[in-house]
């Protein structure tokens, strides 16, 4: 025993030692075998999914482009594809692959995944019933959508600045998301948005450090969208929005360097919370000294000479230093039509031209300039290609196209085809873009393809109102864009045969008292060599007297008028090609049946109307004919007749005073003032003179401001005659007529009602004033919206002698259009008229005016 005992511990010494080999040598076995397996290669025997997905395993299998018996190597490409392209497909919060069953150069792999949660319930808390679909849609919140980190962060930045820009600048979104398991194991979670604007943050003051040469006052100023409460201010509010007041630093630096101060810098600026839910801007300026220009240089120039880009750059030396000035004087950025030097070479051929403003002194605060330019060859358009146009011909379009292959390149080309392309109508103009493709400098070509989006050009106008007196009914079918060539061909009625840049017009409308029907076609290239274009239109109206005893239409009183229009025009090549002269014959026959009212003085009779009709007009606007951002648009137009009195030998100062001395009260009296008058305007006889003129200027971005004249005057040849009591002008109210017996033109003056502001006959003379300040809500291809505001003023009156183009009825109001190319010009105006209507004392007040196709 006592042997065995002492013999104990060296085997346990033994037993231990043959332990520890064994561990090291399993160890040494273990890494072995790793290393054999990393990089080694196996043919893929079967892949299984596993883990927690609703994805079935085919899918999965297909999505990774891993197939079975083919080769994959331990941590190489394939795998990390595979993981690489799960990843990508945003569904699943985990992904492994492992190595499964190798039997010597076969393996299986397992895909073990787990889903990423979708959303069940999404509860927003915070805000108006109303902004929440806004908050869903534009965040893409529905339920089912997989709830990813990328997605909570960017909910949540997104209604963090939406609200900081709103001026809430505190605003805390907090959003919380609880997991549920629903009856199919599914995992889902709900998710609960707080949002927290509290009061909105103003800017109490805006304070600047360090300016000693140019004042504070001056400086805000400068800052277009950053500003302090002001309570007189409306259109810019106190509210901080980061980016806004970035951009208004860089625009204080530019009003210093435009003041002379080229070194000018904002150094540092803070934000101070004030107690009161305000913030103070503190911004810290270093001015610097004050520059002028000294000797400017070109060099580089051998297709235009130094003064005539001198003349371009308008700075001479002594001037005071002005860094924007100079910047814009060589390429300004916001104007396409900028009279630039960077212009003065893209529009002559030269678009590889590059031009380099560099400052080679400034001793003494004089800082002496070279204007560095490199020429470059002149550039030629290769190839001139459209895209996007479904509908219309490309024909119609590149009759309308002024780069063509082969032409010198010219940028002024390039702008004036995407305004002509915008003019038509039949694309949305803000999105006509030219893509210059393959520049090549060394060849001097180039390529320009113009992308359009169609739009609809074609409306439709069905509608129905109760009016005098009875219901009043409207049925006009206007396609802007049709092809009168394929009116036979069957299948191109869809709905109507379009593509060809024509105009037809149908339209009627009726009612108990009245009925009117017209038909107009136009073609802009007639020919399609040149912009000529020819019109007809044919009308036929009717209109029943009033029956005060039945109080209903009288319809054996009635009067009718036929009319029938031949117009064409053509593009002037001088002045300038924007320039359009028009012709038109036209003839209307008016016909009185027992028609006795206080506008004729013979219900019994016929009169005729042949008249030549010439004008003139300019239109220039940009792009956008429904929202135009600038440019001009003026016609005048002269109307007249055959001047009969000169050879009908009719003694009309006899006639004249003979229906002087008759008594309209005496019946035998007035038949003869009827038969007198009948003979007088038999064949019409009158010249009319018109005139119209718009602006537009973009103050702002996309805020425009339209001023606008126009002036009429009817005439007569013959005194004695007189002036016709048809052709009239009726100032005052909407601008819209139900209908134009007479050949009357009714004159848009809001504030009054319609046509209150001339006499029962209409005015022979008429001014009118405008002044319209336009800014878009959306000019979207399906629809253009803008509101205005308005001040007007007009006047109507029946000789020179009353005529004063200072007195005039003046009005002010707001308004609001909707634009939508299948039923045209909708929208509303509040007008508040300042002066009372004629024969009365008090101002008119307010009128709401319904717009419905009214120019643009």
């Amino acid at each position: 025993m006592e042997k065995q005992a002492n013999n104990l511990p060296l085997n346990r010494v033994l037993i231990s030692f043959t332990t520890f080999i064994t561990i090291v040598l399993f160890f040494i076995a273990t890494i072995t075998a790793n290393a054999q397996v990393e990089g080694a290669k196996y043919l893929i025997k079967e892949i299984n999914v596993t883990g927690n997905t609703n994805f079935s395993p085919q899918t999965i299998i297909a999505y990774s482009k891993l197939r079975k018996n083919e080769e994959i190597q331990i941590g190489g490409e394939k795998i990390a594809n595979a993981v690489k392209t799960l990843w990508k497909s945003n569904l699943f919060s985990s992904i492994d692959i492992y190595v499964t069953n190798i039997d010597g150069n076969t393996a299986n792999l397992e895909i073990n995944l787990m889903d990423l949660p979708e959303l069940l319930d999404l509860t927003i808390s915070g805000v108006k019933k109303g902004k929440k679909d806004e908050i869903i849609q534009e965040n893409n919140l529905q339920s089912g959508v997989k709830v990813t980190e990328n997605l909570i962060a960017n909910t949540r930045n997104y209604l963090s600045n939406k609200y900081q820009k709103k001026g809430f600048l505190n605003a805390k979104i907090n959003i919380i998301t609880s997991q549920v398991i629903d009856s199919v194991k599914k995992e889902r979670v709900d998710m609960l948005i707080k949002i927290d604007k509290g009061e909105k943050v103003k800017i109490k003051d805006i304070s600047f450090i360090g300016n000693e040469k140019i004042k504070g006052k001056k400086l805000r100023k400068a800052m277009k969208n950053t500003k302090q409460k002001n309570p007189i201010r409306i259109l810019k509010r106190s509210k901080y929005i980061e980016e806004d007041y970035k951009t208004d630093l860089v625009s204080v630096v530019d009003y210093y360097k435009a003041k002379g101060y080229r070194d000018a810098r904002v150094v540092s600026d803070s934000i101070i919370y004030n107690n009161d839910n305000t913030i103070s801007l503190n911004i810290n300026v270093e001015e610097g000294e004050k520059y002028t220009f000294g000797k400017i240089d070109f060099v580089g120039n051998t297709v235009y000479s130094d003064s005539y880009l001198s003349s371009i750059l308008k700075i001479k030396p002594g001037d005071t230093y002005n860094g924007v000035e100079l910047r814009e004087r060589i390429a300004d950025p916001n104007n396409p039509d900028a009279n630039d030097l960077t212009n003065a070479y893209q529009n002559f051929g030269y678009m590889f031209s590059t031009i380099n403003p560099v400052e080679v002194s400034a001793e003494g605060n004089v800082i002496d300039m070279e204007i560095r330019i490199s020429e470059g060859k002149p550039a030629y358009f290769n190839n001139v290609t459209v895209v996007g146009n479904d509908v219309t011909n490309d024909h119609v379009i590149y009759r309308e196209i002024r780069t063509r292959p082969g032409q010198l390149y010219s940028k002024a080309n390039i702008i004036r085809t995407i305004r002509e392309l915008g003019q038509l109508g039949f694309f949305d103009a803000q999105q006509i873009a030219p893509n210059i493709k393959n520049p090549n400098p060394v060849d001097g070509t180039l390529d320009v393809e113009y992308s359009v989006v169609e739009q609809g050009s074609s409306q439709i106008q069905l509608q129905g109102g109760y009016g005098g007196g009875g219901f009043i009914g409207t049925l006009g079918l206007s396609f802007n864009n049709f092809a009168i060539k394929d009116i036979f061909k069957k299948e191109a009625y869809k709905p109507v045969p379009r593509g060809d840049g024509q105009s037809l017009a149908l339209r009627l409308q009726a009612s108990q008292f009245f009925q009117t029907y017209s038909f107009s076609f136009s073609e802009p290239w007639l020919g399609g060599k040149k912009p000529f274009q020819l019109s007809t239109s044919l009308s036929y109206s009717r209109q029943f007297l009033f029956d005060p005893q039945s109080r209903r239409a009288d319809k054996s009183r009635s009067f009718n008028i036929t009319g029938i229009t031949f117009g064409a025009s053509t593009r002037l090549k001088r002045p300038d090609d924007f320039f359009l002269l028009s012709q038109a014959i036209s003839y209307q026959h008016y016909d009185l049946n027992n028609y006795n009212t206080g506008l004729f003085t013979f219900g019994n009779g016929t009169s005729n109307n042949l008249s030549y009709t010439i004008g003139l007009s300019r239109n220039n606007l940009y792009n956008d004919p429904i929202y135009p951002t600038g440019g001009s648009n003026f016609s005048i137009s002269a109307k007249a007749t055959f001047p009969y009195s000169l050879v009908n030998g009719v003694d009309y100062e006899a006639l004249a005073d003979e229906r002087d001395s008759l008594d309209p009260t005496d019946p035998d009296d007035l038949e003869r003032i009827g038969e007198i008058d009948q003979e007088r305007f038999n064949w019409l006889e009158f010249y009319k003179i018109k005139f119209k003129a718009d602006w537009y200027t973009e103050l702002t971005k996309k805020l425009v401001l339209r001023p606008s004249v126009e002036f009429g005057f009817l005439g007569a040849y013959n005194n004695d005659r007189g002036v016709i009591p048809f052709e009239r002008f009726f100032l005052g109210g909407d601008g819209l007529g139900n209908f134009a017996l007479d050949g009357r033109e009714i004159i848009q003056l809001r504030g009054y009602p319609n046509q209150s502001l001339s006499t029962q006959d209409g005015g022979s003379i008429y001014n009118k004033f405008s002044l319209e300040l336009r800014y878009p809500i959306t000019l979207g291809a399906q629809a253009k919206i803008y509101a205005l505001t308005f001040l007007e003023a007009g006047a109507s009156v029946n000789s020179f002698r009353d005529f004063n183009p200072f007195d005039l009825n003046r009005s002010a109001g707001v308004g609001l259009r909707i634009f939508m190319p299948a039923f045209g010009l909708l929208g509303i105006d509040f007008g508040h008229g300042f002066d009372p209507l004629p024969g009365r004392t008090v101002k008119n007040g307010w009128e709401t005016h319904f717009i419905i196709g009214q120019q643009f």
